[in-house]
């Protein structure tokens, strides 16, 4: 992912946190919003430092940016969305974190039909 596509700024993740919807499972917490006049959707991680240590962190953002790379063609481009990881999500693989942010993606209804 480029750098134009992550939400960096904390403004811009309390504007999604405030205006935009919520969806769960075990793993992962999603919010996405709409945002006008974007040709690309932005992405931002949080990983909180209760779930392990750096290298845990790390190895779950990183997961979580390869699995949105894989299915950045199916997602809804005129978005931004945030995702936050639970406790559960330090003790899965890369496949499993795939599926589950398949299945968080599908409840929030932000994947398009293949």
């Amino acid at each position: 992912m480029n750098k134009h596509q992550r939400v960096k700024k904390n403004k811009d993740f309390q504007r999604v946190f405030k205006h935009g919807k919520s969806f769960a499972n075990r793993q992962f917490v999603i919010y996405s919003v709409r945002t006008e006049g974007q040709e690309e959707f932005r992405i931002g991680i949080s990983v909180s430092k209760k779930i392990g240590n750096a290298v845990t962190r790390n190895r779950i953002k990183r997961y979580v940016r390869q699995a949105v790379h894989e299915l950045k063609d199916e997602l809804r481009q005129d978005r931004d969305y945030i995702i936050i990881a639970r406790s559960q999500a330090a003790s899965i693989d890369f496949h499993d974190t795939k599926k589950s942010l398949i299945h968080i993606m599908r409840i929030a209804r932000v994947l398009r039909k293949k």
